[in-house]
């Protein structure tokens, strides 16, 4: 995520004709002034020509230009590998997503390159799973909704077919190679809980969201592991 806004960032200061603030960057990208501050320094320190006045605002350099994608074959063939598990695995509008990625990059590269991407002799093989078409069914409701932060209420049947309405934090989504499985933070049990995506039997966004607190983020859940 942060190397995407770094490229952003860039985009951003390359467009712009006067000296861009601190606050204003951090009201276009959804952060804190101080995140901006700590970007550009990281920008700063990877030799970007990056120029900051106190009380101005950053700018680019004159002449500056962002160089064309440019991968060494190891990134190359992680990036198509990557895709075509994506598309293997039929993710629904992530398979849809991962074939425009492949094209975007490969015209990104140019014809040679480009060609090369494409024909990569990489591929990945995934068998059938029982449940996909569930996956396929909430796979981008629920991504929408961890980006969102919007809270859910699942109806979910366990492994010892007990039913239940839960009411959640979408927190973020795992592929193991019999599953997808939601994290979330459950407001009943006040504890992050695992829902398998195959096991959900329905699902309805609610019009609150919440906000991150600490020690009950993705990452807290992660930490926990």
């Amino acid at each position: 995520m942060k190397t995407l806004r770094l490229f952003a960032l860039l985009d951003q200061l390359r467009s712009a004709r006067y000296p861009v603030s601190a606050e204003a960057l951090a009201q276009r990208f959804g952060v804190s002034p101080r995140t901006i501050y700590r970007d550009m320094a990281s920008l700063q320190a990877m030799g970007a020509p990056v120029r900051g006045e106190s009380g101005l605002g950053y700018q680019l350099e004159k002449g500056y230009f962002l160089p064309p994608l440019q991968f060494d074959p190891d990134e190359m063939e992680a990036i198509m590998l990557g895709l075509r598990l994506v598309i293997a695995r039929d993710c629904g509008d992530l398979r849809d997503a991962a074939q425009r990625v492949s094209g975007k990059v490969a015209s990104a590269l140019g014809e040679e390159g480009g060609e090369r991407f494409q024909t990569l002799p990489i591929l990945a093989v995934s068998r059938p799973q029982l449940g996909e078409e569930q996956v396929t069914r909430w796979g981008s409701i629920l991504r929408k909704s961890i980006r969102e932060r919007r809270v859910l209420e699942l109806a979910y049947c366990d492994l010892g077919d007990r039913t239940s309405c839960r009411r959640v934090h979408p927190l973020g989504l795992t592929l193991f190679d019999e599953a997808w499985l939601l994290t979330a933070w459950c407001e009943l049990r006040q504890d992050f809980r695992n829902f398998r995506l195959d096991r959900i039997s329905g699902i309805k966004e609610m019009d609150d969201h919440f906000r991150p607190q600490n020690g009950q983020r993705f990452k807290d859940y992660l930490a926990k592991l």
